[in-house]
């Protein structure tokens, strides 16, 4: 059963159900903010010891101390390890010597006491090797994630916003689905969107939509424009994996572009290609935004161009709501989908309060992960955005 994963930001933090990473391992073991993992293979010795010096000649456990440096291979470091392998060789040694002339378990049980030392120690450093490895590589995945999807500062672009991203896949950090803000002199805009496939190929692709955004919403004038850069975008790196010999020549990418006007606040302009149309969600309720049926980007050479963008009345309380496919086909037991904006208005009927960024994005995610009861079946992308309502000016002559 897969695991979603939870992304960057406060509100990207949500407990996984199973277990942790490796390297997070001793952090279990703590207590009063004391590691403790020298505690149980410690207590085992101890506790083999005791019980051997109150058995019978003819029932020993002496030799059952091998566990104790395996045990600690598991949960300890290797000079740790060592130290306990060490350990049990002097406890058997001197336990085992008690009685000279009788109940003695002999050479064969020392060999099997420090053979068995000398291999947990072994098998420590092995695992301490690999839990390293791990951590190297979740270094280097958090990386690329922050490449992809790089944290946002509050207000920026004069937008107040709240992102989550969840992975179907536990092991992963990053995937296809993308958000970013990028302000610049022609107004704020906004895209929101899912490459199509997983894997690498996905993350790469949605780097090169990123990337290109980054620089067109800044320095283009039309929001058309910037939508023709990012169809172009889309084919070019297309066409450079296919030149590559891999099989990923049809991806493709569905988005949603906003731009927020200097000129008007109280409208954003829209362009939809192929994805899930924004939601206005206030105190007054929630209502899909009129968007285009634009193509996905990719699949602009079958229609006769981009969608147009469509300048839509947004009210200064609510808040924009774009999500990704993870979240509109969530499947609960009986297989039904998510209800999305049926969920929202709802709760905004119940509290106006929630149509707030970070609540809103909370509560699409809490309710998105309890109908699927946490088995993400895609990459879901949560994305609240609204105009910072401007600071109110103070009476004439203040300072």
């Amino acid at each position: 059963m897969r695991r979603h994963r939870g992304g960057h930001g406060p509100l990207d933090q949500y407990p996984e159900a199973g277990g942790r990473d490796p390297v997070r391992r001793q952090e279990l073991l703590r207590l009063r903010g004391h590691r403790v993992a020298w505690l149980p293979p410690l207590v085992l010795l101890v506790a083999i010891a005791v019980a051997d010096y109150h058995t019978t000649g003819e029932f020993r456990m002496i030799s059952w101390i091998v566990l104790v440096p395996g045990i600690a291979a598991a949960i300890c470091g290797v000079w740790g390890t060592a130290l306990f392998a060490l350990a049990s060789l002097v406890t058997y040694v001197v336990v085992d010597g008690a009685w000279p002339h009788e109940y003695q378990a002999g050479l064969a049980d020392f060999v099997l006491v420090a053979l068995g030392g000398i291999l947990a120690t072994l098998a420590c450093v092995v695992r301490v090797r690999e839990e390293r490895r791990v951590l190297r590589m979740g270094a280097v995945t958090e990386t690329i994630r922050r490449t992809v999807l790089r944290p946002l500062p509050p207000g920026w672009g004069g937008l107040d916003h709240a992102g989550v991203y969840l992975t179907a896949d536990a092991e992963a950090r990053v995937g296809g689905d993308f958000y970013d803000i990028q302000p610049g002199p022609h107004g704020t805009r906004v895209l929101v969107g899912d490459v199509q496939g997983k894997g690498l190929g996905a993350v790469e692709a949605a780097a090169a939509l990123l990337g290109t955004f980054r620089e067109a919403a800044y320095h283009e004038a039309g929001l058309t424009t910037v939508a023709e850069r990012l169809e172009t975008r889309m084919i070019r790196h297309r066409g450079h994996t296919v030149a590559l010999g891999r099989s990923d020549g049809d991806r493709f990418a569905t988005a949603v572009l906003l731009g927020f006007p200097d000129d008007d606040r109280e409208a954003v302009d829209v362009l939809v290609f192929g994805h899930e149309p924004p939601l206005a969600v206030g105190p007054g309720g929630v209502r899909a935004l009129p968007a285009g049926a634009g193509l996905p980007l990719g699949f602009g050479d079958l229609g006769p161009g981009p969608p147009g963008a469509r300048r839509v009345r947004v009210a200064a309380d609510e808040t924009l709501l774009l999500v990704t496919d993870g979240v509109t086909e969530a499947r609960d037991g009986t297989g039904a989908f998510y209800a999305l904006a049926r969920e929202v208005a709802r709760a905004v009927a119940e509290d106006p309060g929630a149509a707030e960024p970070a609540r809103l994005a909370a509560l699409v995610r809490d309710g998105t992960l309890r109908h699927c009861g946490g088995r993400l079946a895609d990459d879901t992308t949560i994305f609240t955005v609204r105009r910072r309502r401007a600071a109110p000016e103070g009476p004439a002559g203040a300072p």
